[in-house]
């Protein structure tokens, strides 16, 4: 073990069971060691440098800004806070931007905001949350309330009430829950990333989302993985067709630094009012300036390339041998392989190649632009990793 590793080992919460590699250096999707080894980075930070390590744009807007000005209070205005929102709600056809820090921070104001539209429409008592079974939406108490697995409730009681979970897919059970409690919301994922990286079925979306409609029930769409290009579209609801009434996303937004946002439609953009929330880092100007960096670069052309190596992995995977399923949607990939999927990552990393799991399945999220001969590299190994 080295001193790095060790110096973390005594005085860093035992939170995280990390891989013995010490990443110093990286470009794109190659990343090195502390010894020099090369690795491609096919997770990403978790789906959050969305153009690689050090993209060169990227760079650019952050150490500009950086030299204008790092922080201000939300007191005050600042140039990139006010124009990520406008290119979000351009993109998008949302209304106002609320902005924290995180995932989780996004998913609490849109819960937040949820409860208050309820309460104001139609009583402080309709404040349940519908959320489905295998869902992740986060790790604070009520974001883990929020989130359908049970696991992730064992250690932390009493989390916040008012949230029950549906079975993905199952329309008429997801109704039936409807008509039994006071309902202000349905929050999904589009793909169950956490969960096991599970696209929903589009007609249960497309159900929901209509007997929501039918009911005044707003429809919260969370899109910290599955957001900003990563499932082949802008933002993964569009692939359904639908509009929620309140979306949030992080990740990938930031391009490697900490930002989420709550986005807010026709219906709930004037639910928030002056105190009613804020955030003190939320809006920073250096993260919404390489936030503005990677979001203008999410264009049609991106997205064509990442439908395209979306289905270049999954043809390439799908039949392949030791591999007994291929799932999820866009650059957002789970691989359910014979043998345990910790085998599989320990080989690849052997072999230079950095992957996830989720569940019992390997899982991918490499850079939007991974260039395809690097891609093609770590498929090739992967392929290799599954073999029996």
């Amino acid at each position: 073990m080295s001193e790095l590793q060790n110096i973390d080992k005594q005085y860093v919460a035992n939170t995280y069971k990390r891989f013995p590699i010490e990443i110093v250096s990286g470009k794109g999707s190659i990343v090195y060691d502390d010894a020099g080894k090369r690795y491609i980075d096919m997770g990403s930070g978790i789906a959050v440098t969305s153009f690689g390590i050090a993209d060169d744009a990227w760079v650019a807007a952050v150490t500009e800004q950086l030299s204008k000005v790092q922080h201000m209070s939300n007191l005050y205005y600042t140039e990139p806070c006010a124009r990520l929102a406008k290119l979000l709600c351009e993109k998008t056809g949302m209304k106002k931007v609320f902005f924290g820090n995180s995932g989780a921070e996004a998913n609490e104001c849109a819960i937040k905001v949820a409860r208050k539209y309820a309460a104001d429409k139609k009583g402080a008592d309709y404040s349940t949350i519908i959320t489905l079974e295998n869902s992740f939406h986060g790790r604070t108490i009520t974001t883990l309330a929020a989130t359908g697995q049970a696991h992730y409730h064992e250690l932390f009681q009493p989390l916040t009430p008012g949230f029950v979970h549906a079975k993905a897919n199952d329309l008429p059970g997801l109704i039936a829950l409807a008509e039994q409690n006071k309902v202000a919301a349905i929050m999904v994922e589009m793909v169950q990333g956490e969960g096991g990286v599970i696209a929903l079925d589009r007609d249960f979306v497309l159900g929901l989302y209509d007997y929501a409609k039918k009911n005044d029930i707003l429809v919260i769409v969370d899109e910290v993985q599955t957001g900003n290009g990563r499932s082949g579209a802008l933002y993964a609801y569009m692939n359904y067709g639908i509009m929620p009434d309140i979306v949030s996303t992080a990740k990938g937004i930031g391009g490697g630094l900490p930002l989420g946002a709550c986005l807010l439609g026709e219906k709930t953009e004037s639910v928030l009012g002056f105190g009613d929330h804020g955030s003190t880092f939320g809006g920073n100007p250096v993260c919404c300036a390489g936030a503005i960096s990677i979001i203008s670069r999410i264009d049609d052309a991106l997205l064509a390339e990442v439908r395209e190596k979306s289905a270049y992995i999954f043809g390439a995977l799908e039949g392949a041998e030791g591999v007994e399923s291929v799932s999820g949607m866009g650059l957002m990939i789970g691989i359910k392989t014979v043998k345990p999927a910790s085998e599989v990552l320990a080989y690849c990393t052997e072999h230079g190649v950095l992957c996830l799991t989720a569940k019992d399945k390997v899982r991918l999220l490499p850079a939007l632009n991974i260039p395809m001969d690097v891609l093609e590299e770590a498929v090739a190994v992967i392929k290799e990793a599954c073999k029996a």
